[in-house]
């Protein structure tokens, strides 16, 4: 193609993008000198934030290379200052037009339409930019649109060129301009001030004589940022949308264009002031990146007009396929994340400051009225704005930026940390933390494959060599399988078939499911998201549980664990492998309401640590430290409430493999590891070491596999565990018998008294169930009785189309007979009718032959007769001369009378005579030769009537029978159906 044919090339663009400010570079005509055109650029300082990093990085290294090249140009002056202006005039400039491009940011995309719009200008055509007569504005183009800028390469004919990009009307579309300049050494010290109005420079702070003393938060600025969003009401104005009261989320509604506006305001500390908005982005969704962020068009900014706030609105256009997912209709009881975001330039912070708003939406129908029972408009966010002054060796003073905080992340922040213990920007690990790769070694893969295969063979005995390979792993891609297998659910149907009943069944847990569902793994992208799928599918086994286990119905270890297991499988299969963890492998007893098998597993760990740990067991009995008051979320959750995926699903591994007492492994092997930084910890130190370093530690795979490979290492009896919980229980009855007879009376009458209200509790749940159960059997009853009538109804139908179906059977079959007999006799009919054809084609061949014997004899005959009388003719002289060779009489000769002319005469007359006889014997012999052809084409005409009225009947016959056995049979079918 063309390069030429994709340029078009565009006088002078007339488009004011910004009525924000001054900060542009404006295309104007002004009068200096009688010169073309001026371009004047703004370097009042100006505060730039860049949209994209690949902007920032691309502008940077362009305003080195300018300096550089504008220092060795230094000598040339085509600038003509304009006083009174915060700007730089340059003259004698050319503009060459505008041309689309695809790469907005491709040097060699800029030098290639530089070189197309140069070579096609045609320069005389400019003439109506001569001689201008005032400063009009012809064109701005707003820094902030401005993606990159390029000049001509030294030694081509676009050496005096120079252009830039930017991005027009919406972030799809992108033009350059190109500009030519007639003093060629110019161009380098325009493209100065192009990278002079991207850098930043820092102003002298304005401060009172006498500065405050500085306090703890003198370097802390509060700022509070609202949002507010606007739909096109169809009147020609916008109005701003309402907020659910309950869920606070926007409501929108689909393919309405939408305004955005954000109000800042400084509420603490020295006033800041904002110099401009440099962007105004979108995008939806959830902590999203900022590749991920889309610019909106600004239409306005600045201060309102009390002075306390800053207002930046930009227009939304909701049909952009960025922002699909938040123009289509969210489900009922749905919403959606979006998230906002506004980069403000601050006058003394050397870096731009982006605040980042995200807010809950929801997307309805473009019919639905939303305007009236909802709560105010706006969502609105604090900010803490913590800066550092940074030392210069000259006058200005510049801050920077240490950290932006909003007061959603602070709140979320002490929720995740423990009551009671500093913070120090040292927080836990977020459960869910952690990548797990699910590649694996080929070999590895092969050893699993035949031993799954040999399984698979007898899955009621566990291959020998299974529990070496769980100790190394399971792999990723096969955990969801062994899982299965390990657990007993590889055919578990009725647990199945029970889950899906029980999810449409209420639990009186549900609020403390509901409040527990967002605390489980926030840190992994598919629980993360409320009213998600991971959330909802969470929300439903814990659910199920709890309906199914009434005696130890939900608690918060089981969300954890049913999360790891949603992580490998199906809902159905994880709420069976959840059932059976908690039923076969002893988990369900350290949730029962004494928590008696929780104290015992303490008790069990402490004895361990003094046999194996002896050190650290003394030193926690000196500062008072318990085993439950670290290790009970370690049993109650299984280590999958705070540590990283890949060695939560190791542990799991182990778990199901060899049972509960891994957990004392891990434990032990956990506790090992850590021994020298607990001993020197005292109590408070040791419970945060617990909760934050201990965890980190794991988020490297290689300790992790060092980790679970100490705690595979260690043997641990069951004979030993079982001898620690006997002297648990041991020490529990003379603890009770020590006590006072009273006390010891009371605590049994109240915990019969428990039990006592527990089983009234049931005894009336059963009652109730007992009631609703005879309510629903009488309803199942009356719907039986009313399914069984109309079963009656329909059998009695069923009976009578089956009489009619036999009567009819019998009909078919009387006529099927008939049709059999009227068959044979049309085929005996036809048979002898052949047989008829047959005598009188044999007869007629037989006259054929006869017929052509006698002709044959006559011509043999006639042959024989012509030859005598040629031979007689030749013989006499006087007729010889009458006749040709052939038998033709001659032309009629004048021969002198003769005496015998009479006796020739008589002679002649004689042959004549004989010769009419023969020829009337011939003609005869044609004539019934004729009539002879003429008979047999008779004949055999009525051979061809006779041979058609046979094939005829045949045909008519078969055709008929078909279709009347075609039609009974339908109509049997039709009926019996």
């Amino acid at each position: 193609m063309d390069d030429k044919g994709s340029v078009g090339k565009i006088s002078v663009s007339s488009d004011s993008v910004s009525t924000l400010n001054s900060e542009d570079f404006v295309l104007c005509k002004i009068e200096v000198e009688g010169n073309p055109l001026s371009l004047r650029a703004a370097e009042n300082s100006m505060a730039v934030t860049m949209v994209t990093d690949e902007l920032q990085i691309c502008m940077s290294s362009l305003s080195q290379s300018l300096l550089e090249e504008s220092t060795r140009n230094k000598n040339c002056s085509p600038i003509s200052p304009i006083p009174d202006e915060d700007s730089i005039v340059f003259s004698q400039l050319t503009y060459l037009g505008c041309a689309s491009v695809n790469a907005p940011r491709s040097e060699v995309e800029a030098l290639r339409m530089m070189s197309i719009l140069r070579g096609s200008a045609n320069f005389p055509l400019m003439s109506h930019y001569l001689y201008p007569n005032n400063s009009t504005e012809i064109a701005n183009y707003p820094i902030y649109k401005i993606l990159f800028c390029v000049r001509g390469h030294d030694g081509t004919p676009e050496s005096d060129c120079f252009a830039f990009t930017e991005s027009h009307y919406n972030a799809e579309i992108f033009r350059i301009h190109v500009f030519r300049c007639q003093i060629q050494e110019a161009v380098s010290r325009i493209l100065y001030s192009f990278a002079t109005a991207f850098r930043r420079s820092a102003k002298k702070a304005v401060l009172s004589q006498q500065a405050a003393p500085l306090t703890p938060d003198s370097d802390l600025f509060t700022f509070t940022v609202s949002l507010e969003i606007k739909e096109d009401d169809g009147k020609g104005t916008f109005s701003a949308v309402a907020k659910d009261k309950d869920k606070q989320s926007f409501k929108l509604r689909a393919g309405m264009d939408k305004k955005i506006v954000i109000y800042v305001q400084q509420t603490s500390n020295k006033e800041l002031a904002i110099e401009r908005c440099f962007g105004l982005l979108l995008s939806p969704g959830k902590n999203v990146k900022n590749s991920d962020m889309h610019l909106l068009d600004l239409e306005s900014m600045g201060k309102s007009s009390d002075g306390k706030s800053y207002i930046i609105t930009g227009s939304w256009n909701p049909n952009t396929p960025h922002f699909q997912p938040v123009n289509e209709e969210t489900p009922k009881d749905k919403f959606m994340y979006m998230t906002t975001a506004v980069d403000l330039v601050i006058t003394e912070v050397e870096e731009p400051v982006r605040f980042l708003l995200e807010t809950r939406v929801r997307v309805c129908s473009p019919n639905d009225r939303l305007f009236w029972p909802f709560s105010k408009r706006s969502y609105t966010e604090t900010f803490y704005l913590k800066l550092r002054q940074r030392k210069s060796p000259s006058a200005d003073t510049l801050y920077e930026v240490v950290s932006l905080e909003s007061e959603t992340e602070r709140e979320r922040r002490k929720t995740t940390a423990s009551p009671g213990i500093p913070l120090n920007n040292d927080e836990p690990l977020l459960s869910g933390s952690g990548d797990v790769s699910k590649e694996c070694a080929e070999k590895i893969l092969e050893t699993w494959g035949d031993l799954l295969s040999k399984w698979h063979m007898n899955l009621s005995v566990r291959p020998r060599q299974l529990p070496a390979l769980v100790r190394n792993g399971i792999p990723e891609a096969l955990r969801g399988e062994v899982w299965q297998l390990l657990a007993g659910c590889h055919n578990n149907d009725h647990l199945v078939e029970e889950y899906r009943t029980l999810i449409t069944k209420e639990s009186p847990q549900d609020s403390a499911i509901t409040r527990d569902i967002n605390r489980t793994f926030p840190a992994h992208d598919y629980f993360k998201d409320t009213g998600g799928d991971g959330q909802d599918s969470l929300y439903k086994i814990c659910k199920a549980y709890s309906v199914y286990d009434e005696e130890i119905g939900y608690c918060q270890g089981q969300s954890f664990l049913a999360a790891v297991l949603l992580l490998h499988m199906p809902e159905e299969q994880a709420f069976s492998v959840l059932v059976k963890i908690m039923f076969d492998y002893g988990l369900r007893d350290l949730f029962k309401q004494n928590f008696e098998d929780l104290h015992c597993k303490f008790f069990q760990l402490e004895k361990l640590m003094q046999e194996y740990i002896p050190d650290l067991y003394s030193h926690f009995l000196n500062v008072g430290l318990e085993a439950h008051m670290y290790a009970s979320q370690w049993f109650l959750t299984l280590f999958t409430a705070k540590f990283p995926l890949y060695m939560v699903f190791h542990i799991i591994d182990l778990l199901l493999c060899e049972g509960i007492s891994v957990i004392f492994n891990v434990a032990l092997a956990l506790l090992k590891t850590s021994k020298d930084d607990l001993i020197q910890a005292d109590f408070e130190g040791a419970l945060k070491f617990f909760r934050v370093p201990v965890p980190k530690r794991y988020r490297s795979e290689e300790n992790a596999k060092k980790l679970m490979e100490l705690a595979c290492s260690m043997k641990i009896s069951q004979k030993k565990l079982k001898k620690f919980e006997k002297e648990y229980h041991t020490m529990r009855e003379q603890q009770e018998q020590q006590e006072a007879p009273i006390e010891r009376y009371e605590r049994e009458n109240r915990r019969l008294q428990e039990a006592n209200m527990r089983l009234e509790q049931e005894n009336d749940d059963l009652a109730h169930e007992l009631v609703s159960s005879k309510i629903a059997l009488r309803k199942d009853l009356d719907n039986a009785e009313e399914k069984a009538d109309a079963l009656n109804k329909e059998l009695l139908l069923t009976k009578q189309k089956l009489v009619e179906s036999e009567d009819e059977k019998r009909r078919l079959e009387e006529e099927s007979a008939q049709l059999k007999e009227m068959c044979r006799r049309e085929l005996d009919k036809s048979e002898s009718e052949i047989k008829k054809n047959g005598s009188i084609i044999g007869e007629y061949k037989q006259i054929c032959s006869q017929l052509s014997e006698r002709l044959e004899k006559q011509q043999t005959a006639t042959r024989g007769e012509l030859e005598k009388i040629r031979s007689k003719v030749e013989g006499c002289e006087k007729c010889s001369s009458l006749f040709n060779k052939e038998g033709r009489v001659r032309a009629t000769v004048n021969v002198a009378p003769t005496e015998g002319s009479e006796e020739s005469d008589e002679e002649k007359e004689a042959l004549k005579n004989q010769l009419r006889e023969m020829e009337l014997e011939l003609a005869q012999t044609k004539l019934q030769l004729v009539e002879a052809e003429c008979k047999i084409q008779d004949l055999e005409h009525h051979l061809g009537l006779a041979l058609n009225e046979v094939q005829a009947t045949k045909k008519t016959w078969f055709n008929r029978t078909l279709s009347s056995i075609k039609t009974v049979t339908g109509t049997q079918g039709k009926e019996t159906s």
